[in-house]
């Protein structure tokens, strides 16, 4: 069925994070709001009827995820990406913040280094601080118009601080890099010489623009499937972050027990039973959806491209690779990040992610959420086109 993501959807008094906590993250209400990674589209129509369904049932009571809910999600990886995923493998989590924090805890001890690499989604930072671990950081690299990884660098540091495991990002959020198979044997190869585990963080691995291909860490190798975990939900696919499922793929017998083991006695193994359903439903029904999301995506990005190169020249665009998020380099305004903050809230009237929350590398960038109707991201791109066009070329 074709579907419309020009519709405008109220999202007031809904309890949006991302339209309601506008005063509150950013110190005013009346921002367009294009930062927190929610779409502002409906999702699939069979989710919805799946929801519509269950709640009719009437009784909401403890929920586990049942076997054909593994089913759905191995089912999609083999036929969106190519790749076996056993049920036996799969765990469940509310999120992947929450399974990277408790492979950090489980898998690491107090002290020991783990490895990021910035400019990176900021819960990267707070999984390894707050669990009291030692960050290394291996900044990517800007090489050719690209952000690469800087492998140099990463043997280094690994080899120096002794690192026990490296979260990876994949695809890479903000910078929307699709890590190609050479970038990744080679990561690959680096922890099997050093002994890393790696938690794999693959939630965006369906955003993905043609001809790009995302590669799960996990095909690479079957010697990775001792050391590896992949993280991933159908909360940024299909627009459900809300209901709060993701599944942990753990090849390793002994790592899965042990995950699973921590998930009941920190009592987070339970599932909402709507979660069960959408999730299902969006995993054996939602490929048409998607398709034309990604479709409608590259539009934006195409329409977000042309806008900046032509009425707001200052300004670069990192063209994604994917997601729906863009990285845009506002360094040549010369304001500090936090005077660019003030400047995008107060002057332009539009809600971003600061750079610099991803990290030093991010000073000076900011992290726009293309996923809405194409009217509200050209009147976010005009208030930003205005606000630019108020500075005084000395003052850049």
């Amino acid at each position: 069925m074709p579907y419309s993501f020009d519709e405008k959807v109220e999202m007031r008094q809904t309890g949006s994070i991302k339209w309601e906590h506008l005063h509150k993250i950013f110190g005013a209400e009346d921002l367009t709001p294009m930062w927190v990674a929610d779409m502002d589209f409906k999702g699939p129509e069979p989710v919805i009827e799946a929801v519509k369904r269950r709640a009719e049932l009437g009784i909401y009571g403890y929920t586990k995820p049942p076997e054909y809910l593994f089913e759905s999600v191995s089912r999609w990886m083999e036929n969106r990406h190519g790749w076996f995923v056993s049920t036996e493998w799969l765990s469940y989590s509310p999120g992947v913040v929450t399974a990277l924090s408790a492979s950090v805890r489980l898998f690491t001890s107090v002290g020991d280094p783990v490895v990021i690499q910035p400019p990176v989604y900021p819960p990267f930072f707070k999984v390894v601080e707050e669990n009291r671990r030692q960050l290394v950081l291996n900044p990517l690299r800007w090489v050719d118009g690209k952000y690469r990884m800087d492998f140099d660098d990463l043997r280094e540091k690994v080899k120096v601080s002794g690192a026990k495991m490296l979260i990876l990002c994949s695809p890479h959020n903000p910078v929307g890099r699709v890590w190609e198979r050479e970038e990744l044997e080679e990561l690959a190869q680096i922890c099997l010489e050093h002994d890393l585990m790696v938690v794999s963080d693959e939630i965006h691995a369906d955003l993905v623009y043609k001809p790009n291909r995302h590669i799960p860490f996990l095909s690479l190798s079957a010697e990775l499937e001792e050391r590896t975990i992949v993280c991933t939900a159908p909360s940024k696919t299909f627009n459900m972050a809300g209901l709060q499922a993701s599944f942990i793929i753990i090849p390793n017998p002994n790592l899965r027990e042990s995950f699973n083991a921590y998930m009941e006695k920190e009592h987070l193994a339970v599932i909402n039973p709507f979660a069960v359903v959408a999730a299902d439903a969006a995993y054996r029904h939602g490929d048409e959806w998607l398709d034309q999301v990604l479709d409608y995506l590259r539009g934006n990005l195409e329409f977000l491209v042309d806008f900046v190169e032509k009425r707001i020249p200052p300004l670069k665009v990192i063209l994604p690779e994917g997601t729906y998020l863009v990285w845009i380099d506002f360094r040549p305004l010369g304001l500090a990040p936090g005077e660019l903050q003030e400047f995008l809230v107060k002057k332009a009237k539009v809600a971003l992610n600061a750079g610099s929350t991803f990290g030093e590398e991010g000073k000076g960038f900011m992290r726009m959420n293309i996923a809405a109707p194409r009217s509200i991201l050209e009147e976010a791109l005009m208030k930003i086109e205005t606000a630019v066009a108020s500075i005084k070329p000395a003052e850049r």
